[in-house]
This record gives C-alpha cells, structure tokens and sequence, in this order.
C-alpha cells in the first residue's frame, strides 16, 4: 500500500482510539484538519471502508466507529516513524483534559493503570500502605478497577484486578489550569541518597520516544524503591517539566497547594536556564522534578509480584479515588 495512504489510515484510527465514543466521519475529517492533515470528509469516508475490510474498524450504525482488537494492534505496531512523539501529543491531550481544582478539590485528574493477579492484592496493598506513609510525597489515592475496559486499549481480564494510581502529570495540567505554560520535557530514574535526590542517571525525551519513558523503566527493573523507602538511598521515577521563568512565584504557590492536596511530590526546583539534578533545562526556563506516581507500582514488582503498568492512561473524576 502507498506509505501515503498507509499513514493517513493511522492517523484515521488514532483519532477513533482516542475517541471515547464512536466516531463518524464528520468528526473524524475535523480533528485530522486540525493536526495538519488537509482531508475532507468523503476521503474519510473511503479510508473507512478500508479500514472496516481490513477488520481494524468496526461501524455501529449511525454513531459512528470503534476501533478493533485488531486495529489497536496493527496502530501499537505502525510506521515507527509517524509514532515518535505520540506520547507527548497524548500527555498534552490529558493535561487539557485536567479539570482538577485545588480550592474546591473537585475535577478530573490523570491515572497511571496497573494490572495485577486478584490473589495478590491483599500483598499489594500491604506494600502501597508500606511505600506512601513512609517519608516520600507519593500520593496515597487509589481507585481499585474490576475486569473490564478501562481505555481503548487498555482491559482488565477475568482473574485480574486495576489499581488507578495518580499520575504526576496532573500536577502539569493543574499548573496549566492556573495559568501557568508548561511543558515536560523528559522521564527518567533519579538516584537519591539520604533521602534527597542527587541527578539522573537517565532519562529520555518524551517527544522523541514511542513508549512511555516510565513503563520502559519499569520494564527493565530499574528501579529501587524499597530501598529508598526503607533506608533513605535508592532510585525513582521522576519526570522534568519546564516553565518560562516569569511563572516561578506562582507555579511555586500552586505546586505548595498541590502538596497539600497529596497529589504528588516535588525533587527540585531549579535556577533559570540550569541543569537540573544533572538534567538540561532550555534558557529563560526553569526545571521542575516531580517524582513519578508509578513508583509505588514499581515497589510492589519489586516485590516479585506480576505487575503491568500503564503510565499517563486517561484522566477520571477525582472522587472516584479513594485515600489509601
């Protein structure tokens, strides 16, 4: 098939997958106009019925389609290329979507999913209760998911269970509620020795990878949580944002309210145009370490127990998560 008509096809099922309902062509024309892609919406209409004979779509009725089983694995499998910055595109899409408001502490946050055996949650909850009330501002909301679908790709099977955990990103989306222009910028594991962080020992760009930087480290068992935890030295996940410096004084208001809030916890603040924790910041902007709300996930595989972890997975309402 044309590499033209093959990227115009993913992006058509990228803009279905993100959808959390079916989708017409209408709608799908608008989006895809708005990314760039100058494609009318009876060109979209013929893709689709491409896309429905390959079996990557499905169309249900007049609403609209849905992406397959199939279609979600060909787009997971898609031009490399064309998937380079997909996850900064994604975690730009859910800090918009981020509603939460400090004052009122009503609106909707981001979620990290992770899936594990339902025989292992009473260990796994042990190890969460162990990992937040000891010492490091990792946030105690949790929200326990039965077998279903959670995402677009992402289900919980028969036998399993969901833990929702907060996402560090939210605290990039409340900021931007307020006003506040931010950008991350890398995820990566922070080396911390007498329970303060000391630098990166990597990291990578969100804009220039395809897999989010948090899972690869947690796939590679890179990790050292329980030992951070229980003597002060280790290493974590963490990600860096930036923001133009004029925004300091009150990003620093709003990261002190987000605290309170238990939301999530920030390293380091760093100096205008400096590295920091030996991470390189843009000049006029200023870096923000946050320590990556996947850590305690990445504590109880620690542990040995099977886990799958789905970073930056979508945004709920934040009363649906409950303090642990």
């Amino acid at each position: 098939m044309d590499l033209t008509v093959q990227r115009k096809l993913i992006a058509i099922l990228r803009v279905i997958r993100e959808s959390q309902t079916p989708v017409g062509a209408r709608l799908i024309a608008y989006r895809l106009n708005e990314r760039g892609y100058a494609i009318g919406e009876r060109a979209i209409r013929y893709h689709l019925h491409i896309l429905d004979a390959q079996g990557l779509t499905k169309r249900l009725g007049y609403d609209g389609r849905v992406i397959t089983e199939r279609g979600i694995d060909e787009l997971n499998n898609a031009l490399v290329g064309d998937r380079v910055g997909f996850i900064i595109t994604k975690i730009e899409r859910l800090m918009y979507d981020t509603t939460f408001d400090l004052k009122t502490k009503h609106g909707s946050v981001i979620i990290n999913v992770s899936i594990i055996d339902k025989n292992a949650l009473d260990k796994t909850m042990e190890i969460l209760e162990n990992v937040i009330h000891n010492g490091y501002p990792f946030s105690p909301y949790i929200k326990l998911i039965e077998e279903g679908t959670v995402t677009s790709d992402i289900r919980i099977p028969q036998d399993k269970i969901g833990i929702a955990t907060m996402c560090s990103i939210t605290i990039d989306g409340i900021l931007l509620k307020n006003g506040i222009p931010v950008s991350p910028k890398y995820g990566g594991i922070l080396e911390v020795k007498d329970k303060k962080p000391i630098c990166f020992e990597d990291i990578i760009v969100y804009g220039g990878t395809t897999i989010d930087p948090m899972r690869i480290f947690m796939l590679k068992k890179m990790t050292r949580v329980l030992d951070t935890v229980n003597t002060g030295s280790g290493k974590l996940l963490a990600n860096l944002r930036e923001i133009p410096e004029s925004a300091l004084s009150k990003a620093e208001e709003v990261l002190s309210s987000a605290a309170k809030a238990r939301i999530g916890g920030v390293a380091e603040i760093g100096n205008l145009g400096k590295p920091v924790l030996n991470a390189a910041v843009d000049a006029g902007k200023v870096g923000i370490v946050v320590y990556a709300g996947t850590n305690i996930m990445a504590a109880v595989s620690e542990m040995g127990i099977k886990v799958a972890t789905y970073p930056i997975s979508t945004t709920i309402d934040f009363k649906e998560l409950k303090k642990l």
